[in-house]
């Protein structure tokens, strides 16, 4: 059962951070497990940990398996679906749906290398090979 894009929520910065861990996991994870992945990003106690666990189960963004001992974590959003929706609001929130506009601007913050550049050029250019195909 996975999230509707359409319905998907967004998630603040701790849970962004706790849905990676699940993403990464690719199965089912205790809480202890997140706290471990979690060390040395956020020091938290299990009950903090616990209570955006809950706020993620009734966004329908996590499932928490209660059918042993254990509870055991499981994302239901998509991580890739979730990626291209909060980057298709940045890019019509903050840039007009301009990517020239976003990558104009990523290079007036110093945050695309030439390297970047380069794999971008050679990005377009493959792309539009496969266009003309």
């Amino acid at each position: 059962m996975e999230v509707n894009v359409r319905t998907m929520k967004k998630l603040g910065d701790a849970e962004l951070e706790i849905m990676q861990v699940l993403w990464k996991a690719e199965v089912p994870v205790t809480s202890t497990y997140i706290l471990e992945k979690m060390n040395g990003k956020r020091h938290w106690a299990l009950s903090t940990l616990m209570t955006i666990l809950a706020r993620l189960c009734e966004k329908n963004c996590v499932i928490c398996d209660r059918s042993t001992r254990t509870n055991y974590y499981t994302a239901l959003m998509n991580e890739e679906a979730y990626k291209k929706q909060e980057s298709s609001d940045i890019l019509g929130k903050l840039f007009n749906n301009s990517i020239y506009d976003l990558v104009v601007s990523l290079y007036h913050g110093n945050a695309i290398s030439k390297e970047d550049l380069a794999s971008l050029r050679k990005m377009i250019d493959e792309l539009e090979e496969d266009r003309e195909k």
